[in-house]
């Protein structure tokens, strides 16, 4: 069956009305969408690219504060007995021990400058010793007056205050390391083998918050160590 011709005629008409329709629509949408691109800032950024690009903020879980930080171990020789690397310019010629020494290493300053009696008591101690199998390691002796200087400047950081520091590291002044009359011994077994026989040979443990630190008590043989002072504060000899 066919269409009439004015029928056919009057379909094209409208179709080609509503093409033309929708062209001018998206036209006017491409247009406006043109003209709000050009008004923006060229300086602008979307929040997704401010995102990427800020860094993060200081109290993001990321970024821990420093109070939540875990406070550092302590620090020095005076601090648990520990040798300690050379810093601040300073090496073995100031008393710096390097590990494995011990108290029959004489080409090591901070042994040989020890005070011969001390000295002499340490090894005649660690020859009893050593029959247990028990060698005793220095981990501090003599220091000189820089190196004392900068373990207290350390321990002053580490605990925030003059007060508190001293409590474990005594001004160049007072130290018996300074004046080469104190040693700080390791390992454990050495300290605990220490604490039975030492008094045999006057070498006494001083302060009870410091078991490696060890000075010689000659009347100790005959009497006994005196009793200890619970910390560094306590002695006399360190309120100068």
């Amino acid at each position: 069956m066919h269409r009439p011709a004015s029928t056919t005629r009057s379909t094209t008409h409208r179709t080609r009305r509503l093409l033309a329709a929708a062209l001018t629509a998206v036209t006017a949408v491409l247009v406006t969408a043109c003209d709000s691109h050009a008004q923006k800032p060229s300086g602008s950024r979307s929040s997704a690219d401010s995102a990427r690009s800020s860094p993060p903020s200081p109290s993001s879980p990321s970024s821990p504060s420093s109070s939540d930080a875990p406070p550092s171990r302590p620090l020095g020789p005076d601090h648990g007995g520990e040798p300690r690397e050379a810093t601040g310019g300073l090496g073995e010629a100031d008393g710096v021990v390097p590990d494995g020494v011990t108290v029959f290493d004489d080409a090591v300053p901070a042994v040989a400058e020890l005070d011969e009696d001390l000295l002499d008591a340490l090894r005649r101690a660690a020859t009893a010793a050593a029959d247990d199998h028990v060698a005793f390691h220095v981990n501090s002796g003599w220091r000189s007056r820089a190196y004392q200087d900068l373990l207290r400047r350390e321990a002053v950081a580490e605990y925030g205050s003059e007060e508190e520091a001293a409590r474990w590291v005594a001004t160049a002044e007072t130290s018996p390391h300074v004046s080469g009359d104190a040693v700080d011994l390791g390992p454990s077994d050495a300290t605990a083998w220490l604490s039975r026989h030492g008094a045999e040979y006057g070498l006494c443990q001083i302060y009870r918050n410091e078991p490696w630190h060890y000075e010689l008590r000659p009347e100790a043989a005959d009497d006994g160590c005196p009793t200890m002072y619970a910390e560094p504060t306590q002695d006399p000899r360190m309120q100068q």
